[in-house]
């Protein structure tokens, strides 16, 4: 094995192996809040991971409630390899035996190779080799802190944010690596397939170069296995040379070593921030003469994202381990320790930090004046609001994102709309209590203060009757015209129900001077009318006198005209 050194230009982009659906993202912050590094920019309210910042621990992958993080399968990328007739051989994680529940090795060698692999082996032959080499590492070298090299989320955490602790980082090969190699050290072309809990492991595995040529879940694996109608037996032969087992198990790495060397304190560590916690104190100078074992995963791989999210038995999965792992180590040939040696170099995240003038404009624009104001709700997902401000320098947050800052610019908003609508609005509950009343309501109803009706029924300010009747359908009444003859107003008026009942909005939009111009002008109809039927009247009875008195004159015309012509008829 060749000593390999990770490099920056093949770390960065490593988070395309967990990607985003964005049809699933709800821009619900869950996985902001559960990203130990804060590594997830929003843009267009989806959550996009940055792959130079991402340390590939799998928490988004896990706690999202809509699915929408999901791992990139290698099955087409295994399937070719395959059929290229190489012999491609399996190293399987030590946490199958609680993640296919009592499944041995010899029963999942069986499984495999239907799916066409040449053989399967125990990643805990390459645990066995580290675990050696950590051993000798101790006892042969002068080193103050040493911390295990196994995870690579820890390596990737280290490399990323920790750059000053590289050295104490073990400069040794992952059990994946060690046993990869040592593969292809035995078999003549052989291809190598990780298959494990991690998706952490994808990423190493594609840094390994030719030494580890694909990397499956064991979410992959099982849906391949269902897809064959392939079911691995339930039998496990005891095997008391296989100590190395207890390898995914928080401690198990050093519950695996000799710890011949005394002088050294081992302990195990688990969970990201926790280990950012040791991390700190290390840099701090606090901690001195340690070997520390350190495990992204709560409980070790077997509580690794995939094992996680579909296999959640810690106690079970540990009692699994432990049934099947020996008291005596592998028997296998251990490579020398240039063979083991891994050199782990610094990654740069391109992450900016912005200058406290920069940090305090933000702070104003979220709203935050005084330390006072900085609520730490974490509803962001941030620790802090500062931590906050900074995201949003680096163009990873939005200030929409502060729960306080919404909820007091949605508070000022209706606030503003209730205080200066000039329509009335009365909320009461679902005991027909007063809740809230604006000045216009007051106004209306004459009343000189909040105080001296908030709390009171309705009915004494209002009759209740439609109230109690839109509680009872749940359903809203609206622009009904109504005179509150108490007040001698004219109100349209609007009652909806809201909070599945438990309240009533009540809207009043006062019509009393449109309903008194309408009575004017209707006054003013009636009145023209009138005066109009006195016209017509009056000009009738003219009429008719003239009629009399043309009929009159034609009378007396025709009587003249009758005796002229008789007295010109008698000539």
């Amino acid at each position: 094995m060749q000593p390999t050194k990770f490099s920056k230009e093949r770390s960065e982009g490593m988070a395309e192996h967990l990607r985003l659906k964005k049809s699933n993202c709800k821009n619900c912050y869950k996985c902001i809040r559960n990203c130990p590094v804060k590594s997830i920019r929003f843009s267009a309210g989806h959550a996009n991971i940055i792959g130079n910042e991402c340390i590939l621990c799998g928490h988004c992958f896990v706690v999202c409630p809509q699915e929408a993080k999901e791992i990139v399968d290698e099955r087409e990328k295994v399937r070719v390899l395959i059929n290229s007739g190489d012999p491609v051989v399996v190293s399987l994680a030590p946490s199958f035996i609680a993640n296919y529940d009592g499944a041995g090795i010899e029963s999942m060698r069986a499984a495999l190779k239907q799916l066409g692999f040449y053989d399967v082996e125990e990643t805990a032959l390459g645990a066995t080799m580290v675990k050696r080499e950590y051993d000798r590492m101790l006892v042969e070298e002068n080193r103050d802190i040493v911390i295990t090299s196994c995870c690579h989320s820890i390596n990737l955490l280290i490399r990323k944010y920790f750059k000053s602790l590289l050295p104490c980082l073990a400069n040794v090969a992952t059990p994946m690596y060690a046993h990869c190699a040592d593969i292809k050290r035995r078999i003549p072309g052989a291809r190598t397939v990780f298959i494990g809990p991690c998706v952490a492991k994808k990423d190493e595995g594609e840094l390994s170069g030719n030494v580890v040529d694909a990397v499956l879940t064991f979410e992959e694996l099982t849906e391949w296995m269902n897809e064959e109608n392939i079911s691995p037996e339930k039998v496990m032969v005891p095997d008391d040379e296989s100590r190395a087992r207890f390898f995914p198990t928080t401690g198990g790495i050093i519950k695996t070593m000799e710890c011949a060397a005394e002088e050294y304190s081992y302990f195990a560590i688990d969970g990201v921030n926790n280990c950012i916690a040791a991390l700190q104190d290390i840099e701090r100078g606090n901690i001195h003469k340690c070997f520390i074992e350190m495990s992204a995963c709560p409980g070790g791989c077997i509580g690794g994202p995939v094992m996680e999210k579909y296999h959640p038995s810690p106690v079970k999965d540990y009692m699994m381990i432990s049934s099947f792992a020996g008291n005596k180590d592998f028997a296998i040939d251990q490579p020398t320790p240039t063979q083991m040696k891994y050199s782990y170099g610094p990654i740069d995240t391109n992450r900016k930090t912005p200058s406290e003038v920069e940090i305090g404009r933000i702070l104003r624009e979220m709203g935050k004046y005084t330390p006072g104001d900085e609520l730490n709700c974490g509803f962001c997902g941030y620790n802090s609001c500062r931590d906050k401000a900074v995201a949003i320098y680096q163009g990873k947050a939005d200030i929409s994102m502060c729960l306080p800052f919404l909820m007091e610019k949605a508070e000022s908003f209706s606030e503003a709309i209730v205080k200066n609508t000039p329509n009335a609005l009365i909320v009461v509950n679902d005991q027909l209590e007063i809740q809230q009343i604006n000045d216009a309501a007051m106004h209306l109803l004459n009343i000189r203060q909040q105080s001296d009706v908030m709390g009171d029924y309705v009915d004494r300010i209002l009759d209740s009757t439609a109230f109690i009747n839109v509680m009872n359908s749940g359903l809203a009444v609206r622009n009904q015209r109504v005179y509150l003859a108490e007040y001698s107003r004219y109100v349209d008026q609007t009652l909806i129900p809201a909070e599945n009942g438990r309240i009533i909005l009540c809207i009043m939009r006062d019509v009393t001077s449109e309903m008194k111009e309408r009575k004017k002008k209707e006054e003013i109809s009636r009145e023209t009318a009138e005066v109009a039927d006195r016209v017509v009247d009056k000009q009738m009875r003219i009429v008719q006198e003239i009629a009399s008195l043309l009929g009159e004159t034609a009378a007396e015309t025709k009587i003249a005209l009758s005796k002229l012509k008789e007295s010109l008829a008698d000539e």
